[in-house]
């Protein structure tokens, strides 16, 4: 190859890296802002107009990379789920080692499920209900949410005893809770702490259910506990298995002398 050859091919990589880069910040730029109209004005208030203008984009490039609005929610949606999983795994992997427990993950995924991305799954979730175009793209959106708390729970309590086919029930449990309470927070805040109180009650449980990662599981206690030790290492007799209680000394020797 010539040297002319040798620098246009390597323009060319160049040049392609370059256009990559710019395709990949464009697209970053508008499925943010996808879910910022979610969260701002609903469903019914999103088009791609709004969302071309907020990314700062003009419309042919926003049709470009996306041409029609469910193509774009579409995509939001991956980035979205992809996203959240991302975020919630880095912040339980800085957290402080006394934190890095069932307590702080129930912590952070309250953190998540109050988050503008969460809000925005939120919103296609109940805007599906009514949409039939919509309805199909949601259909399993909870059956994937759910998948990502599994897994993730999976990949931060890799040590768990808890039975295989009990798992996946008890975080569909959990996951339902936390929509019911993050549609509540989304309308007061938690002004009156009700949410909050919920939340210490779930890890309460969560602490008996979930050990503490490296803790051994107890022995069971025996049925009959063991009476007190001696000096020479045997067991002082229970009571009920020491015997007849002997008579007293006193009364025998009255009772002796007062024979015939």
């Amino acid at each position: 190859m010539s040297v002319s050859s040798r620098r246009r091919h390597r323009r060319g990589s160049s040049s392609r890296r370059t256009q990559q880069e710019r395709r990949s910040r464009t697209q970053a730029s508008l499925l943010e802002a996808t879910m910022e109209c979610l969260v701002d004005l609903g469903w019914s208030g999103t088009s791609t107009t709004e969302v071309a203008r907020r990314a700062g984009v003009s419309r042919g490039a926003q049709q470009h990379h996306y041409p029609t609005k469910m193509v774009l929610v579409a995509a939001a949606l991956e980035h979205l789920l992809e996203a959240q999983r991302l975020a919630y795994e880095t912040a339980f992997a800085v957290l402080p080692a006394e934190r890095r427990n069932v307590s702080g993950a129930l912590d952070l995924l309250w953190e998540v499920f109050r988050g503008r991305p969460a809000k925005a799954l939120m919103e296609l979730a109940v805007a599906a209900r009514t949409d039939d175009e919509l309805r199909p793209l949601c259909r399993d959106l909870n059956e994937r949410i759910l998948q990502v708390i599994l897994e993730t729970f999976e990949k931060l309590f890799p040590e768990n005893t808890l039975p295989a086919d009990f798992v996946p029930t008890m975080l569909r449990g959990l996951y339902a809770m936390f929509v019911g309470l993050s549609v509540q927070n989304a309308l007061d805040d938690d002004a009156e702490g009700h949410q909050a109180a919920v939340l210490r009650q779930v890890k309460d449980v969560a602490r008996l259910i979930v050990p503490e990662q490296g803790t051994p599981t107890r022995a069971p206690m025996p049925t009959t506990a063991p009476g007190p030790v001696t000096e020479t290492g045997s067991e002082t007799p229970r009571p009920e298995e020491a015997g007849p209680e002997p008579a007293d000394a006193d009364a025998t020797e009255t009772r002796t002398a007062t024979r015939p």
